[in-house]
């Protein structure tokens, strides 16, 4: 705050500045004084974040190029209640303080009816701050943000319901309800063909533009392909989190994907390039958390690779990658093998972490499996489970 008002005396017209800065007040006549500040604001933060940046480079030696300061931010205002906007949700019109005619004057606007009774039915009750204008895509709209309180679930480790899911190519993803010790609730396959079945149209007539004219002037059909593909990403997010809630699940548990490196295959290249992965996660995770439930994360390695019964790893089929052999000759699906595994690593992780040092090393030496993350699986779990029953 101080720092915020330093900087208004030093650009503010007063007698002591009047020769350094004599028009600042005619340049930006009757300059709203909360619009002034949130400029402010946000350049203090702009030089702020620079100097700690350059800071930190110093620190590492100087690695690399040194961070630049940015002047030009692109930042739209936010139209403070009451002083730039008003309106609510229950009317389609409002009215902002705009500059006009040498003036700053208040201006009535309509709303998309359709944006607003999305808010009506999804945001009606919650905090609803200030919107700020944004521009996309050639065109001004106003941005609202809702800020909600949810208590997460307090269930303990023992009683615990989990939603553990595989994410994938072919199948959307494969999720599994499980209990601690071991005990499958249900299990739900989730696919969108349908929409997979037109970004595989689009992109197809993407390549077919581009052998046709070169990759020039291909800008708005890839930006359709983005935009379908993000709205499959809500899609799937929002069954997930979805049917988590309605089996009256305590988290949602996914893997940790990192992936870093080089794509082996140029079949799959562009498959993997456009799989929103962390996309579909997030909306998972702000859809889970209205629902109140918690979303974890356990290490990916080997989870599609090993078998769920602790036979080792497993033989894809080459007809149909999603379907594997183990090693005793049963044939089954691999993602749902893998959501199995997934919940196990959960489950392990968090029923040894209460745990003494003498106890755990005495469930690892007698559970190969659960010493490391790497090797667990299903198998491992109720081994697990039995031991603590052994030692309860």
């Amino acid at each position: 705050m101080r720092r915020v008002n330093a900087t208004e005396h030093l650009i503010h017209t007063t007698k002591k500045n009047l020769a350094k800065y004599p028009d600042f007040d005619i340049r930006f006549y009757k300059f709203p004084s909360y619009l002034r500040r949130g400029a402010i604001s946000a350049a203090i933060g702009s030089v702020s974040s620079y100097h700690s940046n350059y800071q930190r480079w110093m620190d590492k030696g100087k690695n690399g190029n040194p961070p630049k300061l940015t002047l030009e931010r692109d930042l739209c205002p936010c139209f403070y209640r009451g002083d730039m906007f008003k309106g609510d949700l229950d009317s389609d019109e409002a009215c902002i303080k705009v500059f006009v005619h040498n003036d700053w004057i208040w201006r009535p606007i309509r709303l998309k009816h359709t944006d607003m009774q999305f808010l009506r039915r999804y945001w009606t009750g919650v905090n609803c701050s200030a919107p700020v204008l944004e521009r996309k895509r050639g065109k001004w709209s106003l941005r609202f943000t809702f800020t909600q309180t949810v208590k997460l679930s307090e269930t303990p480790i023992e009683d615990q319901r989990i939603l553990s899911v595989d994410l994938g190519l072919n199948t959307d993803a494969v999720c599994t309800i499980m209990e601690a010790d071991g005990t499958i609730l249900g299990r739900k396959f989730i696919d969108f063909p349908g929409d997979k079945d037109r970004l595989s149209h689009e992109l197809n007539r993407l390549k077919k533009f581009q052998r046709m004219h070169g990759s020039h002037n291909s800008k708005s059909r890839w930006r359709r392909i983005r935009s379908l593909n993000e709205e499959l990403s809500r899609k799937i997010g929002h069954a997930i989190a979805d049917y988590a809630a309605g089996a009256c699940c305590d988290a949602i548990v996914f893997e940790h994907l990192d992936m870093k490196g080089k794509i082996r295959g140029k079949s799959k290249r562009q498959k993997i390039h456009l799989w929103r992965k962390n996309g579909i996660q997030q909306v998972t995770e702000t859809r889970a958390h209205r629902y109140g439930l918690h979303v974890y994360h356990v290490c990916a390695r080997n989870t599609s690779r090993l078998a769920f019964d602790g036979s080792g790893y497993l033989v894809r089929d080459k007809n149909n990658h999603a379907l594997s052999v183990f090693k005793n000759g049963k044939p089954y699906n691999c993602d749902l093998s893998a959501s199995y595994n997934i919940g196990a690593r959960y489950f392990v992780r968090e029923l040894l972490k209460p745990l003494p040092e003498t106890a755990r090393s005495q469930i690892r030496a007698n559970v190969p499996g659960a010493e490391h993350r790497t090797s667990c699986t299903y198998h491992t779990l109720l081994q697990t489970v039995e031991e603590l029953r052994r030692l309860a």
